[in-house]
Protein backbone atom coordinates (compact mmCIF):
# COMPACT_ATOMS: atom_id res chain seq x y z
CA UNK A 1 0.00 0.00 0.00
CA UNK A 2 1.39 3.39 -0.80
CA UNK A 3 2.47 6.02 1.54
CA UNK A 4 -0.55 8.20 0.25
CA UNK A 5 -3.17 5.82 0.64
CA UNK A 6 -2.35 5.29 4.12
CA UNK A 7 -2.18 8.88 5.30
CA UNK A 8 -5.43 9.47 3.10
CA UNK A 9 -7.41 6.13 5.20
CA UNK A 10 -5.70 7.32 8.67
CA UNK A 11 -7.29 10.90 8.32
CA UNK A 12 -10.16 10.10 7.27
CA UNK A 13 -10.72 7.65 10.15
CA UNK A 14 -9.60 10.33 12.21
CA UNK A 15 -12.20 13.09 10.43
CA UNK A 16 -14.55 10.46 10.50
CA UNK A 17 -13.92 10.30 14.16
CA UNK A 18 -14.22 13.97 15.20
CA UNK A 19 -17.43 13.98 13.17
CA UNK A 20 -18.92 11.10 15.48
CA UNK A 21 -17.75 12.98 18.54
CA UNK A 22 -20.18 15.38 17.83
CA UNK A 23 -23.31 13.39 18.48
CA UNK A 24 -21.71 12.85 22.29
CA UNK A 25 -23.65 16.41 22.88
CA UNK A 26 -26.74 14.80 22.38
CA UNK A 27 -27.40 14.06 26.38
CA UNK A 28 -28.20 10.33 26.05
CA UNK A 29 -25.41 9.63 24.09
CA UNK A 30 -23.01 10.93 26.24
CA UNK A 31 -21.83 7.06 27.01
CA UNK A 32 -22.27 5.48 23.56
CA UNK A 33 -20.53 7.44 20.75
CA UNK A 34 -17.08 7.20 22.44
CA UNK A 35 -17.43 3.40 21.87
CA UNK A 36 -18.73 3.49 18.50
CA UNK A 37 -15.82 5.92 17.43
CA UNK A 38 -13.62 3.43 18.64
CA UNK A 39 -14.60 0.77 16.60
CA UNK A 40 -13.35 3.08 13.78
CA UNK A 41 -9.69 2.12 14.77
CA UNK A 42 -9.94 -1.10 14.15
CA UNK A 43 -10.05 -0.64 10.32
CA UNK A 44 -6.10 0.94 10.12
CA UNK A 45 -5.13 -1.74 12.44
CA UNK A 46 -6.62 -4.39 10.00
CA UNK A 47 -5.64 -2.54 6.72
CA UNK A 48 -2.36 -1.28 7.53
CA UNK A 49 -0.55 -1.88 10.97
CA UNK A 50 -1.12 -1.25 14.86
CA UNK A 51 1.40 1.74 14.16
CA UNK A 52 -0.83 3.74 11.85
CA UNK A 53 -3.68 3.15 13.90
CA UNK A 54 -2.26 4.94 17.19
CA UNK A 55 -1.37 7.31 14.66
CA UNK A 56 -4.58 7.99 13.55
CA UNK A 57 -5.88 7.54 17.10
CA UNK A 58 -3.58 10.57 18.60
CA UNK A 59 -4.33 12.99 15.52
CA UNK A 60 -8.14 11.94 16.09
CA UNK A 61 -7.46 12.80 20.04
CA UNK A 62 -6.29 16.22 19.71
CA UNK A 63 -9.15 17.38 17.23
CA UNK A 64 -11.58 15.53 19.63
CA UNK A 65 -10.43 17.69 22.71
CA UNK A 66 -10.73 20.76 20.65
CA UNK A 67 -14.33 19.88 20.03
CA UNK A 68 -16.02 17.52 21.57
CA UNK A 69 -18.35 17.31 25.02
CA UNK A 70 -16.14 17.07 27.95
CA UNK A 71 -17.02 13.26 29.19
CA UNK A 72 -17.43 12.02 25.74
CA UNK A 73 -13.76 13.22 24.66
CA UNK A 74 -12.33 12.11 28.21
CA UNK A 75 -13.99 8.68 27.47
CA UNK A 76 -12.78 8.88 24.37
CA UNK A 77 -8.85 9.59 24.56
CA UNK A 78 -8.32 7.46 27.96
CA UNK A 79 -10.12 4.19 26.53
CA UNK A 80 -12.26 3.76 24.07
CA UNK A 81 -10.38 5.22 20.91
CA UNK A 82 -6.98 3.15 21.83
CA UNK A 83 -8.39 -0.03 23.54
CA UNK A 84 -9.02 -1.79 19.63
CA UNK A 85 -5.11 -1.10 18.88
CA UNK A 86 -4.33 -2.41 22.38
CA UNK A 87 -6.66 -4.99 21.85
CA UNK A 88 -5.20 -6.79 18.66
CA UNK A 89 -2.01 -6.43 20.78
CA UNK A 90 -3.41 -8.16 23.80
CA UNK A 91 -5.19 -10.94 21.51
CA UNK A 92 -1.15 -11.82 20.26
CA UNK A 93 -1.07 -13.53 23.58
CA UNK A 94 -2.11 -17.56 23.76
CA UNK A 95 -2.70 -17.22 27.16
CA UNK A 96 -6.26 -16.36 27.91
CA UNK A 97 -5.48 -15.91 31.20
CA UNK A 98 -3.20 -13.37 30.60
CA UNK A 99 -4.93 -11.71 27.89
CA UNK A 100 -8.08 -11.36 29.99
CA UNK A 101 -5.67 -9.81 32.95
CA UNK A 102 -4.31 -7.44 30.92
CA UNK A 103 -7.56 -6.47 29.50
CA UNK A 104 -9.21 -6.12 33.06
CA UNK A 105 -6.10 -4.16 34.26
CA UNK A 106 -6.05 -1.43 31.53
CA UNK A 107 -9.97 -1.19 32.12
CA UNK A 108 -9.94 -0.75 35.85
CA UNK A 109 -6.79 1.74 35.48
CA UNK A 110 -8.66 3.87 33.02
CA UNK A 111 -11.85 3.70 34.43
CA UNK A 112 -10.19 4.80 38.18
CA UNK A 113 -8.30 8.15 36.14
CA UNK A 114 -11.39 8.80 34.86
CA UNK A 115 -12.99 8.85 37.98
CA UNK A 116 -10.46 11.05 39.08
CA UNK A 117 -11.13 13.47 36.51
CA UNK A 118 -14.27 13.64 36.64
CA UNK A 119 -13.90 13.65 40.35
CA UNK A 120 -11.81 16.97 40.07
CA UNK A 121 -13.20 18.21 37.08
CA UNK A 122 -16.98 17.75 38.05
CA UNK A 123 -17.55 17.95 41.52
CA UNK A 124 -18.29 14.12 41.84
CA UNK A 125 -17.81 12.34 45.42
CA UNK A 126 -18.60 9.42 46.64
CA UNK A 127 -22.12 11.19 48.07
CA UNK A 128 -22.89 11.34 45.04
CA UNK A 129 -23.87 7.49 44.69
CA UNK A 130 -26.97 8.04 46.84
CA UNK A 131 -27.71 4.66 49.51
CA UNK A 132 -24.40 2.88 48.47
CA UNK A 133 -21.76 5.80 49.66
CA UNK A 134 -18.52 4.81 49.19
CA UNK A 135 -19.75 1.34 47.93
CA UNK A 136 -21.62 2.96 45.17
CA UNK A 137 -18.41 3.26 43.20
CA UNK A 138 -17.19 0.13 43.53
CA UNK A 139 -20.58 -1.55 42.52
CA UNK A 140 -20.23 0.84 39.64
CA UNK A 141 -16.90 -0.16 38.87
CA UNK A 142 -18.08 -3.49 39.07
CA UNK A 143 -20.63 -3.29 37.02
CA UNK A 144 -18.54 -1.93 34.16
CA UNK A 145 -16.32 -4.81 34.00
CA UNK A 146 -19.27 -6.74 33.16
CA UNK A 147 -20.53 -4.03 30.15
CA UNK A 148 -16.51 -4.25 29.48
CA UNK A 149 -16.48 -7.64 28.75
CA UNK A 150 -19.59 -7.42 26.20
CA UNK A 151 -17.44 -3.99 24.57
CA UNK A 152 -14.99 -6.54 24.07
CA UNK A 153 -16.88 -9.65 22.27
CA UNK A 154 -19.00 -6.89 20.54
CA UNK A 155 -15.38 -5.45 19.33
CA UNK A 156 -14.35 -9.39 18.30
CA UNK A 157 -17.81 -9.17 16.05
CA UNK A 158 -17.36 -6.10 14.44
CA UNK A 159 -13.41 -6.72 13.38
CA UNK A 160 -15.05 -10.36 12.41
CA UNK A 161 -17.71 -8.33 10.19
CA UNK A 162 -15.21 -6.16 8.66
CA UNK A 163 -12.98 -9.03 7.80
CA UNK A 164 -15.47 -10.05 5.43
CA UNK A 165 -16.07 -6.99 3.52
CA UNK A 166 -12.37 -5.94 3.98
CA UNK A 167 -11.19 -8.19 0.54
CA UNK A 168 -13.37 -5.51 -1.03
CA UNK A 169 -12.20 -2.82 0.45
CA UNK A 170 -8.89 -3.67 0.19
CA UNK A 171 -9.09 -3.92 -3.60
CA UNK A 172 -9.48 -0.54 -3.75
CA UNK A 173 -6.86 0.83 -1.25
CA UNK A 174 -4.41 -1.28 -3.39
CA UNK A 175 -4.83 0.76 -6.47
Amino acid sequence: MKQTVKITLCAMIAALSVVLMLFSYIPTATYAVPAVTGLLMMVPVIEINKKWAFGAYLAASVLIFLTGEMESKLLYILFFGYYPILKSLLEQCKKPVIEWTGKLLVFNASMLLLYGLFASLFGISTEDFGTFGKYGALLFLAFGNVIFVLYDIAVSRMAGLYARIQPAISKYLRK
